[in-house]
This record gives structure tokens, C-alpha cells and sequence, in this order.
């Protein structure tokens, strides 16, 4: 089986490491071969966390500068800063709701232009797909959805070796009951989004 890099950066809160989980269970639904690693940076004061997924027939979960077939990223400019694991053959998903950090909150930095973003983003990568995760997750019903808005998007990149309806069926084993009809909208949104 074909090797496929996938790096998932998001903040703090964000649901990352659930995304993270919902693939590897479809993984293991699918009986695709798939390694997983995580880097939590400070995430409950909102620092970075990243996940790393290997699917098919590799020996290490880790992904270095440059390997990275598909980027997803929560947050603009925590994408921007994850760009160095792209190429120029790299698919690129951004939510372009932006998180502010704090120093830029409290007017002690600046948070960098969207449109500069996704401009440089899409100079470095073979394809860019923008789009308002949190304000589809909010259509969704909730805002906590933005984490299944992506994986739609994902999905519907079909760059991983997992189908739409074992996602679902993940979504559903691995994500609480009392949410798993909202997460289910989210990623029909963030598939139909991301094909739009």
C-alpha cells in the first residue's frame, strides 16, 4: 500500500486530537495500516498540537520537513507555521477562522493578514482548499464541530485511503452520542465545502 502523510495542526481546544482518534478508528475499521503521534505544545493556555498520521506500509509515525502529502490546519496561522512540512505536492486545508493569540489580543503583537496567508500557503503547495470551519460547525449546530467540518473536507480530498462512510462510522464509535447527529452534519458541510 501507498504511503500517505497527513499533519493535523491545530491550538489548544480545537479537537485535534478527537479528529486524530476518528481516523485511526476508520483506519482500523478499513484495516489500513496506520501509525499516529502527537505534539502537545502548552494546549490548554492555547499553544500549538499537532498529529501525525502515516497511512499504508511505513515504519515510523514521524513526519519531516518537506513529507507531509496533506496538511490540515484548524487555525491560519498555526498552518502558516506548519508549512515547512509541505511541498509543492502537498494539499493544503485551512479553517480561516482565526484564532488571536494572546500577545495579539492584548495588542502586544499582530496577528498576520489572512489573505498574506493563504497567498503564501498557496505559493509553496500543489492545492489550497479555504474555508470557515467554525462558521459551518455553528450551521451545524455547534461551534465544537469545527474539528468534523475538516475531516468532511479531508474526505472529500479523497488523498487518504479511507472512504466517507467508514469516517462516518467512526464518527459515530468515537465521538459522544449526544453529539454525533451535529458531527455528522459538520462533515457533510465540510465535504460539500470543500468540493464547492
Amino acid at each position: 500500500m501507498d504511503v500517505t502523510r497527513l499533519i493535523i495542526v491545530a491550538v489548544g481546544g480545537q479537537g485535534n486530537l478527537l479528529a486524530s482518534r476518528v481516523l485511526g478508528e476508520a483506519a482500523r475499521r478499513s484495516q489500513v495500516p496506520v501509525r499516529m503521534s502527537e505534539i502537545h505544545g502548552m494546549a490548554q493556555r492555547g499553544g500549538v498540537v499537532e498529529s501525525a498520521l502515516v497511512f499504508g506500509d511505513a515504519q515510523s509515525p514521524i513526519i519531516s520537513d518537506g513529507e507531509a502529502d496533506i496538511l490540515v490546519g484548524f487555525e491560519p496561522a498555526e498552518s502558516l507555521r506548519a508549512l515547512k512540512k509541505c511541498n509543492a505536492d502537498t494539499t493544503v486545508i485551512i479553517n480561516t477562522a482565526a484564532l488571536q493569540p494572546f500577545t495579539a489580543a492584548i495588542g502586544k503583537g499582530v496577528y498576520p493578514d489572512l489573505d498574506d496567508i493563504q497567498r503564501l500557503i498557496a505559493s509553496k503547495c500543489a492545492r489550497l482548499i479555504s474555508l470557515d470551519a467554525a462558521a459551518l460547525a455553528r450551521k451545524a449546530g455547534n461551534v465544537l464541530s469545527v474539528n468534523m467540518v475538516l475531516l468532511g473536507a479531508l474526505s472529500a480530498t479523497n488523498l487518504i485511503p479511507l472512504n466517507e462512510q467508514s469516517l462516518k462510522d467512526a464518527i459515530g464509535a468515537v465521538t459522544r452520542q449526544a453529539f454525533a447527529e451535529t458531527n455528522l452534519k459538520a462533515f457533510e458541510l465540510g465535504r460539500k465545502a470543500a468540493t464547492a
